[in-house]
């Protein structure tokens, strides 16, 4: 074998990406071995560990990267387990660090972070936050959801985001759907989606540090975590874990949901907590008869808890959306294929798409940031 054969075969390779974290398996040295006898490539690689959800998918990719290389005829895979030892070092570069941090709560973190959240149950909250994770996604951004309901998740079926997560040492690779890494107390209960989470509150705010310090998110654009309703431990958690976060409240347009939507937005004003706006879902929508609009829970809502929170909490908190009534929301999250995806021309859609560009493309201020610069000295 020329070295020439062999230095194309190691191009090809770093081009090879691991399909979880999104980096050259150069790079993270999963490479074990390279070789060509007689036109014959014959590689092999180091998976994380042994029941590798994705190691039938980096063995394709190895074979059509290498497959490609002129003078190759036939690629051969072998796939062995890296050590514990190899582990720590994949830990240690993908992190940076031994001790657990919070990487978005880090000084001059660019990350966009929106906590959404509701006064009640029942408003399309998880629905909405899903929607806006795929839409996000769909427009080039790197995007990650925490499912914070720790008590009542739903996010994994509306994404279809269903399994288990990958352990490498202590780090938790998340699943992904639709180009979102999503992470949820689901695969952490023995009894699956039946088994109640009977946690108090010290053990709630546990559950969400760990979602955010131990998951590796790679480099994210936007993260997105999904609220329970009202104003309980771990909206003040998010609180303390995330002082950058900010709030996003969802409401429908009848009076009483936007009564206690108004209760949770302003918990920012003990929390210190910025707003971003309010969406109201659950809109009019066309009769399909006579194409009149029919306000089936009422109308105003959403502009009712805009307007109020913007005069209790003294700055201009903008009404983001009204996302008209659409069944097709609610069936696509019961069969895991958002409504942005399978109708991106849907009234609803179209609304959502506005939303995420919204919040996805506002300035962030300097405020808080770490300009990494230091006042001359005298002269």
């Amino acid at each position: 074998m020329s070295d020439s054969l062999l230095a194309l075969v190691d191009a090809a390779l770093a081009t090879v990406e691991d399909p979880e974290i999104h980096r050259p398996i150069t790079e993270l040295k999963m490479v074990k071995s390279r070789d060509v006898v007689d036109g014959v490539a014959r590689v092999a690689v180091w998976l994380t560990v042994s029941g590798c959800p994705m190691r039938d998918t980096i063995t394709s990719r190895v074979v059509a990267a290498v497959g490609a290389v002129p003078g190759v005829t036939a690629v051969e895979v072998e796939l062995d387990v890296m050590s514990e030892e190899q582990r720590k070092e994949l830990r240690a570069t993908l992190v940076g660090r031994d001790e657990r941090e919070i990487p978005f709560a880090k000084p001059g973190n660019l990350t966009r972070v929106y906590a959404i959240a509701s006064g009640k149950g029942g408003v399309g909250k998880s629905s909405i936050t899903a929607n806006l994770a795929v839409q996000m996604a769909q427009s080039g951004l790197s995007v990650g959801l925490v499912d914070a309901d720790i008590y009542g998740h739903s996010i994994p079926r509306l994404l279809g985001a269903t399994e288990a997560p990958t352990m490498v040492e202590g780090m938790i690779m998340p699943p992904q759907a639709y180009g979102v890494r999503v992470i949820s107390m689901l695969p952490f209960k023995p009894g699956g989606v039946s088994q109640p989470v009977a946690f108090r509150g010290p053990m709630l705010h546990r559950a969400l540090q760990q979602f955010l310090a131990d998951v590796w998110w790679g480099d994210l654009d936007v993260l997105l975590l999904d609220l329970p309703p009202g104003t309980g431990d771990v909206a003040i958690s998010v609180a303390q874990l995330l002082p950058d976060a900010e709030l996003v409240v969802v409401t429908t347009p009848q009076t009483a949901a936007a009564e206690v939507a108004i209760r949770a937005g302003m918990l920012a004003q003990q929390t210190h907590t910025r707003v971003s706006g309010v969406i109201e879902n659950m809109s009019a929508f066309p009769c399909p008869h006579c194409g009149e609009p029919m306000d089936l829970f009422g109308s105003g809502g959403g502009q009712v808890v805009a307007d109020t929170l913007s005069a209790e909490l003294g700055t201009e908190i903008p009404l983001l959306g009204r996302v008209p009534f659409d069944v097709r929301l609610r069936e696509g999250g019961d069969s895991g294929n958002p409504l942005v995806l399978s109708d991106p021309d849907a009234p609803a859609s179209t609304v959502l798409r506005e939303v995420a560009t919204r919040l996805s493309t506002r300035a962030r201020g300097l405020a808080g940031l770490s300009l990494g610069i230091t006042p001359a000295g005298r002269l």
